[in-house]
């Protein structure tokens, strides 16, 4: 496998699945916002939302971001280029088709939607052309997810604790599944936003 330092998401992965939790949208503001508008692969993004409610995320990570943002639709096929988020009360999933399901299958670790089916789907989907990015959160949801991941041949990149405005779950993670990479926020941003150049 490539080592980590070498992995290059634009030319190495087909997708990148992201999951966060408590402290997650300023996260997801600044990693979405570093990105360029060349970048190719899809980006899948799962957020812990209440539910019941409706979410106004994707304009709210949209009006920062150079690609487009939107929930996603139940059957849409993946897009590269573009960023894909759960809706709130819905797991979001990758079938085999490269098509996006909404499922309303029992919470994971009391949330619908959980970071867990979606990086477990992606997983068995794109297998080594997948990047994990695991954010700042309060549970061990993601950390089965990055585990599916990294045994497919993915890549896992978790935030480093430290750095999270709450460390639980990208620790969490680390016990359970380890990563490919530990890095700060910047650092993620850093990575990201280079990988066109």
């Amino acid at each position: 496998m490539t080592p980590s330092h070498e992995f290059n998401p634009q030319r190495d992965a087909d997708a990148v699945v992201l999951g966060a939790s408590a402290g997650g949208v300023q996260a997801l503001q600044a990693l979405l916002g570093s990105l360029p508008a060349g970048f190719a692969p899809a980006l899948l993004v799962v957020l812990h939302l209440s539910p019941g409610r409706e979410s106004r995320l994707a304009e709210l990570l949209g009006a920062g971001c150079a690609l487009p943002v939107a929930e996603a639709l139940d059957k849409q096929p993946v897009r590269g280029g573009t960023v894909t988020l759960a809706p709130p009360d819905y797991h979001l999933l990758v079938e085999p088709d490269l098509t996006l399901a909404l499922s309303v299958d029992e919470p994971v670790l009391f949330s619908r939607p959980a970071i867990d089916p979606l990086f477990e789907s992606a997983a068995a989907t794109y297998g080594p052309r997948l990047l994990a990015l695991l954010l700042t959160g309060a549970s061990n949801d993601g950390s089965a997810g990055l585990a599916a991941v990294r045994a497919r041949g993915g890549q896992a990149w978790v935030q480093d604790p430290s750095s999270a405005s709450v460390p639980t779950m990208p620790a969490a993670a680390l016990a359970h599944a380890g990563a490919d990479a530990v890095l700060t926020l910047d650092d993620m941003c850093r990575r990201l936003a280079a990988c066109t150049k």
